[in-house]
């Protein structure tokens, strides 16, 4: 783990107050804090690093802009190499240097800080990952997996599916299969999927893939033998490329599979070039965004003077930008705190937790701050931790990723009662009782 600290520190002459001040507490008192779990080393690294790139590259844009109102912010790495136990001593190791947020990047690690984050007040963003029913902010108050749930991904991809041939009532007696990651991320999806196949009769074959997904073949060989009309590839890391090789090596259409947003970035691609051609992925709102605003800010104010955390080259790749957004999501989360606990002052977890269920980004809000384009308006509740249920599909050419579909929105009639019937169980699992409205209001 190494320490990066992108505040200004030139306003403070007192080095004699720094000896009495540890790093630590003088970033919790004078600076906002924010964590950032990565994953540059390991299987998960030619994902993971982007990601990290995008969300450190963005702290720095916000500090070279003057901060958060005037609040300078401080930041630390800590590489867990998308290992759920390192993940937690991640959180361990950094919740107590004044932590706003934490963002897991990992739904693995998310499930195991689900129970921590309340005790702790350290608000977690799971932006497009993590638990599908932590939607429900009056269960998971610390929960916001704003943008987007796997369910809300499975189910913009059934209706694309459904699109493509001619309407959901041309899925009966279809045959869908689902090539999934071995783990708590790759089972997100089954009960959105479950629920759309008894709604549509088409059959759903589910094909597990153990971690991290370099060996596939067995698996490629039951799709050879089955025929599925179509392939949902929910994979991160190696396992997509590998799958799009193995495609590609049995036949399978490439246009005829669909990936999960976290299989449809250019390192996904990049390796099997015009081998990926026609496939396809939803798009959490953006794809690759060289052109937008933000990216020319970052562009200039960042790497123009030397600071950019990664390679020039990569700033608006599709997962470059995910990470960017997630900060910006978290940053966000702290102005808007602000605007009720003091403009210009620190806030802790337990404000910015307050800011995060109250965000309004409406649409001139979004474009004034350079995402134009880039992603539609987000506005949480109490009730609804997840603030936008909106996506594309993007389709690779060869070359890059395009825009291939309209915005799509998830059904949340289909949605709202797994939701429900999720959440209620965990918190009769972990004897929760369910937030009030006066609770809402009061917090």
């Amino acid at each position: 783990m190494k320490f990066k600290s992108i505040a200004l520190a030139a306003t403070l002459t007192v080095a004699g107050v720094a000896s009495l001040l540890s790093t630590a507490a003088f970033a919790q008192a004078k600076e906002q804090f924010f964590p950032v779990l990565v994953y540059r080393t390991g299987a998960y690294a030619p994902n993971g690093v982007p990601w990290a790139n995008g969300y450190v590259d963005y702290l720095k844009l916000v500090n070279a802009q003057g901060g958060i109102n005037g609040v300078k912010i401080s930041f630390e790495e800590c590489e867990f190499g998308y290992a759920t136990d390192k993940g937690v001593e991640c959180y361990e190791r950094l919740k107590g240097k004044g932590a706003t947020v934490i963002q897991p990047l990992s739904t693995g690690t998310t499930f195991a800080l689900t129970e921590k984050a309340p005790v702790d007040k350290i608000p977690l963003i799971t932006a497009g990952y993590g638990r599908s029913e932590s939607q429900d902010g009056t269960v998971f108050k610390w929960n916001f997996p704003l943008l987007g749930t796997y369910w809300i991904a499975a189910d913009v991809l059934i209706q694309q599916i459904g699109n493509k041939e001619g309407g959901l009532d041309k899925l009966k007696g279809k045959k869908i299969a689902l090539v999934y990651h071995d783990s708590p991320f790759g089972k997100e999806p089954i009960p959105l999927l479950q629920e759309r196949a008894r709604m549509h009769g088409f059959e759903l074959q589910m094909l597990p893939v153990t971690a991290p997904g370099v060996e596939q073949k067995a698996t490629w060989l039951q799709v050879r033998q089955s025929h599925p009309d179509y392939v949902l590839l929910w994979g991160w890391g190696v396992m997509n490329s590998t799958a799009l090789k193995e495609a590609q090596a049995t036949g399978y259409p490439r246009e005829k599979m669909y990936g999960v947003w976290w299989a449809g970035a250019e390192p996904d691609v990049k390796d099997v070039g015009e081998g990926a051609k026609g496939y396809n992925a939803v798009a959490m709102q953006h794809g690759a965004e060289h052109g937008s605003k933000v990216v020319k800010d970052v562009l200039a104010q960042v790497h123009a003077k030397g600071q950019g955390t990664g390679p020039k080259e990569e700033v608006g790749s599709v997962l470059y930008m995910r990470g960017l957004i997630s900060a910006m999501l978290g940053v966000e989360g702290v102005r808007r705190a602000q605007e009720k606990y003091g403009k210009g002052k620190v806030m802790t977890g337990e404000q910015t937790r307050w800011g995060l269920e109250n965000l309004a980004l409406d649409q001139k809000k979004l474009d004034g701050m350079g995402f134009a384009g880039v992603m539609r308006p987000v506005s949480t509740s109490c009730v609804d931790h997840v603030g936008a249920n909106w996506a594309r599909v993007h389709t690779w050419d060869g070359k890059q990723w395009k825009f291939s579909s309209d915005w799509l929105q998830a059904d949340t009639q289909i949605i709202k009662p797994l939701v429900k019937g999720a959440s209620e169980k965990y918190a009769t699992e972990k004897k929760l009782t369910r937030r009030t409205p006066a609770d809402c209001q009061a917090s």
